[in-house]
């Protein structure tokens, strides 16, 4: 990816890397089975969709592709939510992993919005 793309594909890769670990840490540490399936899906789905966008066929394409992204990062701050208030992650875990999720959501947001100010009429 080029320019702010190898920045945000870099930080999706990063966190499906964090999020994977952490499916390993509660399917073995918690024993925790039906949860983390979730969390892995959507976290790991977060920098695919971005990769996708990547080779869209026109900005609207990109720009379905980045709000797929962004759908399944407020779907993985759902999860984390859950995980943490059915006491599977500690306040700390939680904060951490939570604040890298927060972040790629703003950064999501801000590509949607400029990408959408692209493609309106005497722009």
């Amino acid at each position: 990816m080029e320019n702010f793309g190898s920045f945000i594909y870099n930080k999706c890769l990063d966190f499906a890397i964090r999020i994977t670990k952490l499916y390993i840490f509660l399917t073995e540490e918690k024993r925790e089975n039906v949860l983390s399936k979730q969390i892995l899906r959507s976290g790991t789905s977060i920098g695919a969709n971005l990769a996708e966008a990547q080779y869209g066929t026109s900005k609207k394409d990109f720009l379905a592709k980045v709000y797929i992204s962004l759908r399944e990062t407020a779907e993985t701050m759902y999860w984390l939510e859950i995980l943490k208030r059915s006491n599977y992650l500690t306040e700390e875990q939680y904060n951490s992993i939570y604040k890298d999720c927060e972040e790629l959501k703003k950064l999501f947001m801000s590509i949607t919005k400029k990408t959408k100010e692209t493609l309106k009429p005497n722009s």
